[in-house]
């Protein structure tokens, strides 16, 4: 195996798992320990991760770093895909289901306009807009009122003020992070308030997630994980996380990458 390709299996794994041990390192890709720290030292050196006594871990960003709505939807758009179809899934028709802020709850939205008998409560202008471009007369469609941030969430007193009373069958949340310390996280303080009511008024809590997600924190918790009924994420999370999740949340689906119709 070529060192290129070595280390891009190594950086793999640190994006998949937060961190990754030498000893590890050196059993899995059959080579030797000085190999695996000269190919730590060269990723370091190209800023792709951070060296730590044993191994190495992810190199994160500020907690309260939030990319704009057209960024986030370029990254993993196979797997957003396909979590958003088997999240779909699980909505009934004639429920009554909240969708927050989010590119994968977006994607979620689209899979939903043929749902019969759905009212929708949401904080996202993209999902409103998904909604509203494939009209249906027997659905209807609630979008709160607040100060819109960079994901188009909107956020504040009059989002929580449109929220509050509301009895949901299932709740359908995006969310910036996931780690078992530390739970389901967002980046914006005021938008993790927000989700906080949605998962308040949800009596089911479904949280799409991507396998990147895992082991990123943002600064607020939204929830944590065993408040979770249903994680939807796919198939790239490692298995390390996989029992991870499968100690702390209802129950983990697994969404097949690449199966779009």
């Amino acid at each position: 195996m070529l060192a290129a390709q070595r280390q891009e299996q190594i950086l793999d794994q640190v994006r998949r798992t937060g961190a990754v041990r030498v000893a590890d390192l050196v059993e899995r890709l059959a080579v030797s320990d000085m190999t695996i720290r000269r190919d730590l030292d060269a990723l370091e050196s190209r800023g792709a991760l951070r060296k730590v006594h044993g191994g190495a871990v992810t190199i994160q960003g500020p907690r309260t770093e939030e990319p704009g709505f057209e960024a986030k939807s370029t990254r993993q758009a196979q797997e957003k895909r396909a979590i958003a179809r088997a999240a779909a899934a699980l909505v009934e028709p004639h429920s009554a289901v909240a969708l927050s802020a989010g590119t994968t709850t977006a994607a979620v939205a689209e899979h939903l306009c043929d749902v019969p008998g759905l009212t929708v409560v949401t904080n996202s202008l993209r999902v409103a807009q998904v909604l509203h471009s494939a009209p249906r007369s027997d659905r209807t469609v609630a979008l709160t009122g607040g100060f819109r941030t960079p994901s188009d969430a909107l956020v504040g007193p009059l989002a929580l003020t449109s929220l509050r009373g509301l009895n949901l069958d299932v709740l359908i949340l995006g969310v910036h992070g996931m780690q078992v310390r530390s739970g389901f996280t967002t980046p914006n303080l005021m938008e993790a308030e927000t989700d906080r009511a949605l998962v308040e008024a949800a009596g089911t809590l479904v949280v799409v997630a991507d396998h990147t997600k895992w082991g990123t924190v943002g600064v607020s918790t939204i929830a944590p994980l065993d408040r979770c009924d249903v994680l939807v994420t796919d198939t790239g999370l490692d298995p390390a996380a996989r029992r991870a999740l499968d100690e702390h949340v209802g129950r983990v689906v697994t969404a097949p990458v690449g199966e779009d119709t």
